[in-house]
């Protein structure tokens, strides 16, 4: 634990300082909001699919429920993001738990195609909420200037701040999470879940905790990205690759199942995407993306526990490496649920 608000308390002190460095309105600070908001994205798939072993591709859903939510109630009410969000998060707690009831059961291939489905479902809904999301033209944010309450500021500085603060949410939410009976449970089920039921813990009731949390936290960040880029369609905030499969690619680049590895994923693709675009966009159409796969395969490859095993030295894969008590060895009062 100490570890962790190290890093945590690491983090806050570097974005403060760039906040006073970094030219407000410059490129530099947009792309530190990029990487704390990428390094929040990565954290919320990473409770369930680096602690449990769910490997979810629809957070998409979550994510766009939580920005339409906040900007549909401040569009149409002139509500506070504030509310709105917390709105959002109960949305997307509601949405998981339709998700999770049905799908939980499934497992490998086929929950990830399971949660994929609903992330498009959910796309192809708001594509025909006309009347309420904007259909495929989407919905613009208006502008209400530099306020707090509203979320809103004319140069990306106090953004910085702002993804810090959910970056410190959503981490200590993580490090409890982690530390705590719940994710010592969810290691039980990413170890084995047959074991762990047969030891007598409610596998369902442990994943459903854990899927609510990552959903509602998801959502959260969804607010503040509708805040940052003022317009949102469907095609952007419920798309399963920008969003589900980015999250997870994070995570998985960073080191799965860490605290550092999200944060250790984002400072790694959001400045190499940057860049490679900067450099080669106007050169040759489709190299930067090319290249920036092929940087990320190469990476996976020499370092398929994350790039975070680079510093930590563990000796095995994320998804066995972690010590865990074995189900036998949880207590009636650890496995929770079944006597």
């Amino acid at each position: 634990m100490k570890k962790d608000l190290i890093l945590i308390a690491l983090v806050v002190v570097a974005a403060l300082v760039l906040g006073q460095l970094l030219e407000p309105r410059g490129y530099a600070v947009r792309v530190a909001c990029l990487v704390l908001l990428a390094a929040c994205l990565g954290q919320c798939w990473n409770i369930m699919g680096g602690l449990a072993n769910q490997i979810s591709l629809g957070h998409a859903a979550f994510f766009g429920i939580g920005a339409y939510t906040s900007s549909v109630l401040q569009i149409r009410y002139g509500l506070t993001p504030w509310l709105g969000m917390s709105v959002g998060m109960l949305l997307a707690v509601v949405a998981a738990l339709l998700l999770a009831l049905p799908t939980m059961r499934l497992r490998g291939p086929y929950f990830a195609l399971a949660t994929l489905a609903f992330g498009e479902a959910c796309r192809i809904l708001a594509t025909a909420m006309t009347g309420v999301t904007g259909g495929p033209q989407g919905i613009s944010v208006p502008f209400a200037g530099n306020s707090w309450s509203m979320m809103q500021f004319r140069g990306a500085g106090n953004y910085l701040y702002l993804y810090t603060g959910l970056f410190v949410v959503i981490y200590l939410v993580f490090s409890c999470l982690s530390r705590g009976r719940n994710g010592y449970l969810l290691r039980a089920v990413r170890e084995n879940e047959d074991a762990a039921e047969v030891a007598g813990v409610n596998t369902l009731k442990v994943k459903l905790i854990g899927a609510v949390i990552s959903a509602a936290l998801t959502a959260a960040t969804g607010t503040l990205f509708a805040q940052f880029v003022f317009f949102l369609d469907p095609d952007s905030v419920f798309n399963a690759s920008a969003i589900s499969i980015r999250a997870a690619l994070i995570a998985i680049v960073g080191g799965v199942g860490t605290l550092a590895g999200p944060l250790v994923g984002a400072l790694i693709i959001v400045p190499l995407e940057e860049l490679l675009t900067a450099w080669l966009s106007n050169s040759a159409a489709g190299i930067a993306p090319f290249l920036f796969g092929v940087a990320l395969i190469a990476i996976v490859l020499l370092r398929p526990r994350g790039v975070v095993s680079v510093f930590t030295g563990r000796s095995k894969s994320a998804s066995t490496g972690t010590k865990v008590p074995l189900p036998t060895q949880l207590s009636p009062s650890q496995a929770g649920g079944k006597p």
